[in-house]
């Protein structure tokens, strides 16, 4: 089917080239990759993949503790602060993914 139709759209710049990087390894330019979603979304009647907030996990989602919880939660993380026991946050995430990925 020819392309006629133009879409102007705007867009987090990082996550377009995040977009661009991954498009790029597969060979597949920007205008292909959209047709595809667009496609898809005729196809299935919706988003292609399920939009969902992520399950924040138990031991920190502050919507499920009593207020005595989250302040003796926020009162240790003040603690650990203060006292010095504080790892960096790549640090962190990077064993969380490696963790998922086992």
């Amino acid at each position: 089917m020819e392309k006629t139709a133009t879409l102007n759209l705007r867009v987090n710049p990082i996550a377009k080239q995040r977009a661009e990087n991954v498009l790029r390894q597969l060979g597949i330019p920007m205008s292909t990759a959209m047709d595809m979603y667009l496609n898809q979304i005729a196809l299935v009647g919706g988003i292609p993949f399920p939009v969902t907030l992520p399950k924040a996990p138990l031991s920190v989602d502050a919507d499920r503790m009593t207020d005595a919880e989250l302040v003796d939660k926020l009162s240790r993380g003040i603690e650990d602060a203060d006292t010095g026991r504080t790892r960096p946050a790549a640090d962190v995430f990077r064993e969380h993914r490696n963790s998922r990925a086992e």
